[in-house]
């Protein structure tokens, strides 16, 4: 090994036994729970399936079949899967989560979540997006074949409101042929949100894949007890990511933890994928009217999910 990859060699390692060490990887229980490393993936991995067989778990994370085989029957003594046999296939089991199953991975996940939210804290904006974008490369070069295009989601820097009046106007044009009318509706909801902007009760989320703008979402506030879900939109290369209902689930997350009690949108009827998420999300179709805008005839319709 020459010295300059050997050099490599040493820093990449360095990086991983730093890494390690921050996220406390190496302790016997993650997060403090009852639960390895390892245990933990596992049980991401049954609580974002729709009923996996212990094959695709043990395909995904790159684990021993025998080493799998003992924690699922660990996690089963303990009654947090449960087994269905295929109906397709007698040998083969799919898996899920018992209820206790889910309430351990939601402990974790929310532990989880609070401890890379305490590493991003003392980090400014573009910092926190300098390390994200740096994690996506390493993932990208690591795993370029497999690898789906990596977003990060952040909030609105100078500059992010007007591209999004500007995508909004150029999309619904070529997707649905609506006028100018509508570019000018999007134009005045963005200016109201950054004139009056409340950062404790208002936010906004943009997606990014490799520095480029591919969606967004904003929350404002109605009233004290109901916020707004407006502007969710995602590009057309990055639908099918998984990007709409993050931001839309960010939005529910971030609405109850300011202590609002509903959230309310408006949408139309020909915007099926949006009704899709909303509808996934949990939201229901509350009251539709018919008007005509944008130099169409719609329908348009109000949702609205209860937070409590």
């Amino acid at each position: 090994m020459d010295r300059v990859l050997q050099d490599l060699v040493e820093r990449v390692r360095r990086f991983t036994r730093f890494y390690t060490r921050r996220l406390g990887t190496l302790e016997e229980s993650l997060l403090g729970s009852q639960f390895s490393l390892a245990e933990a993936r596992v049980l991401y991995e049954l609580a974002t399936r729709d009923g996996p067989a212990a094959t695709e778990i043990g395909q995904a994370l790159g684990l021993d079949a025998g080493y799998l085989s003992r924690i699922l029957r660990r996690f089963e003594t303990r009654g947090l899967i449960e087994r269905l046999r295929s109906r397709e296939d007698g040998r083969r089991s799919h898996l899920s989560l018992t209820q206790a199953g889910r309430e351990a991975f939601g402990l974790l996940n929310d532990a989880s979540r609070s401890q890379v939210s305490g590493l991003l804290a003392p980090l400014s904006l573009a910092e926190q997006s300098r390390l994200v974008e740096a994690m996506a490369t390493v993932e990208s070069l690591l795993e370029p074949k497999t690898a789906p295009p990596t977003y990060l989601l952040r909030p609105h820097r100078p500059g992010d409101i007007g591209w999004i009046v500007h995508r909004h106007g150029a999309l619904y044009a070529q997707e649905y042929d609506w006028d100018e009318r509508f570019e000018a509706l999007v134009a005045e909801i963005a200016a109201s949100f950054i004139k009056d902007f409340d950062p404790k009760r208002e936010r906004s989320w943009i997606a990014e894949i490799d520095g480029e703008i591919v969606g967004s979402v904003i929350l404002v506030k109605a009233s004290d007890e109901v916020a707004k879900l407006r502007l969710l939109y995602v590009e057309p290369k990055a639908r099918g990511l998984g990007i709409g209902r993050h931001l839309v689930d960010e939005c529910v997350r971030f609405a109850r933890a300011a202590g609002y009690r509903r959230i309310m949108l408006w949408t139309n009827d020909v915007l099926h994928a949006a009704r899709h998420i909303y509808k996934t999300a949990g939201f229901r179709l509350i009251a539709t009217e018919q008007h005509h805008s944008f130099g169409h005839d719609l329908v348009g319709e109000t949702w609205e999910l209860e937070l409590e």
